[in-house]
């Protein structure tokens, strides 16, 4: 089977979004402020901008924009908050369903746990990976930190084995290991 590899190239302005980040953003925000506290005009305030931050600078209409919200008496940098409907798939008690459910059963799916706790898919894989700092490991999710019962029950089973070891020499003659990945009857 041959795969048909397809390149294509995009030669366009950086989006806003992939600007330095939000401080070079504010930074930007700070020299429009400081244009118009200086007297300039807005197309003057983009040039000097696009001469100070070249390819990362912001595009003319949002440069003109901010020039007009300092000009109108505005003082703060920072962007206004807005309006929307707040979170309500990521409260404590979601996430407490969430832990108890996956505590139950850990095979369970992403679907499974939507369906019964009732929220989204993505809020619930939010929950799972930022808020119970757990990942997928082998259609199953396991903790990435372990808790200090895990840790306590780690090292009792340790010593036990140690002991054993210890007790009888021969043991580990009798350990069989292997890769199960390949297996010829």
């Amino acid at each position: 089977m041959s795969h048909v590899s397809l390149r294509v190239y995009c030669i366009s302005r950086p989006r806003f979004s992939d600007i330095g980040g939000m401080a070079e953003v504010d930074e930007q925000r700070v020299c429009i402020k400081f244009c118009v506290r200086l007297g300039k005009m807005g197309s003057e305030t983009f040039e000097m901008l696009k001469q100070a931050f070249g390819d990362s600078c912001m595009s003319r209409s949002p440069t003109l924009e901010w020039f007009g919200r300092f000009k109108n008496g505005r003082t703060s940098t920072a962007n206004d908050d807005r309006s929307g409907r707040p979170s309500t798939a990521t409260t404590p008690s979601k996430v407490e369903e969430v832990r108890a459910a996956i505590n139950q059963d850990r095979r369970r799916t992403i679907h499974d746990l939507c369906a019964e706790v009732g929220i989204g898919y993505g809020s619930c894989q939010r929950i799972l990976t930022e808020q119970l700092n757990m990942h997928r490991t082998a259609a199953k999710f396991v903790p990435r930190v372990l808790t200090q019962d895990q840790k306590d029950s780690r090292v009792a089973i340790c010593q036990e084995l140690k002991e054993t070891v210890i007790n009888d020499p021969t043991l580990l003659l009798n350990v069989i290991t292997g890769d199960e990945s390949i297996v010829y009857a």
